[in-house]
């Protein structure tokens, strides 16, 4: 963790959410650190990227409160004065614009600073996550973890102060898996930045974590080191953690 981190709190108090009429979060209380890496694991349906969304704002709970860097996420839609940068799982990244237009494309749309400024940030950006000189490639030029990197320049565009991934290592093999999980890990401690990553891959959840929230059917099952997490004696928690996926994850047991 960064010494001086810019990184935000996020705290979760009492969240339910239902759609349809099934409760996909039944209670959720959590408390993440400014400047951590917090990950959220569990099995599919157990509500880890519906609760992502209510921290980034883009689901509001039907009950509960959300609040970052101490305050609650205004009524209308964002985080209000807290810069939040987004990775999603597929990348989205445009396929008819090169990696540069892809990684500026926000400060262009907003106009939040002239040309020349915006390309020298996304050449620190691409730098940043071991693309220099990638900038004119498209996107269908790309490997797979090199797409998941362009699409982290792109959320590091805004100085994030909260840096959320969903699936950052999805459909990828184990080695580039590993890479990106050292990317999370050098941008953590080079920034300060709090970051907040759901994932299935239990070797990224123990590689890069502060701390790990297990959930399972919409409830918070334990919080803690990734120490702690191998040694759980929940069966939920040991099953998830042994089970061997059919999968580009790798499938070795945790001890």
């Amino acid at each position: 963790m960064s010494a001086h981190p810019q990184g935000v709190s996020v705290r979760l108090r009492g969240i339910r959410k239902s759609f349809r009429g099934v409760e996909v979060l039944r209670g959720i209380d959590l408390d993440i650190a400014p400047g951590e890496i917090f990950v959220m694991m569990g099995p599919s349906g157990s509500g880890k990227t519906v609760l992502l969304r209510h921290i980034i704002g883009l689901e509001r709970p039907d009950a509960g409160e959300v609040l970052v860097d101490g305050k609650p996420l205004p009524e209308e839609s964002g985080l209000g004065g807290v810069r939040m940068g987004m990775v999603f799982q597929s990348a989205a990244l445009l396929n008819s614009l090169s990696v540069s237009e892809n990684v500026g494309l926000y400060l262009e749309e907003h106009r939040v600073h002239p040309p020349h400024i915006i390309q020298r940030i996304v050449e620190e950006k691409l730098e940043l996550v071991g693309l220099k000189g990638a900038g004119d490639k498209m996107p269908s030029e790309l490997s797979g973890g090199m797409k998941k990197r362009v699409a982290i320049a792109r959320a590091l565009v805004s100085e994030p102060q909260l840096l959320l991934y969903d699936e950052p290592t999805s459909e990828l093999d184990p080695l580039r898996s590993v890479t990106i999980g050292r990317e999370i890990l050098a941008l953590n401690r080079r920034l300060g930045v709090t970051s907040v990553v759901v994932t299935h891959d239990r070797d990224l959840a123990c590689g890069v974590a502060n701390r790990v929230a297990f959930l399972s059917d919409g409830l918070v099952r334990f919080v803690g080191s990734p120490t702690e997490l191998r040694a759980n004696t929940d069966p939920l928690v040991r099953d998830f953690l042994t089970i061997d996926f059919d999968s580009n994850h790798s499938t070795s047991e945790i001890p």
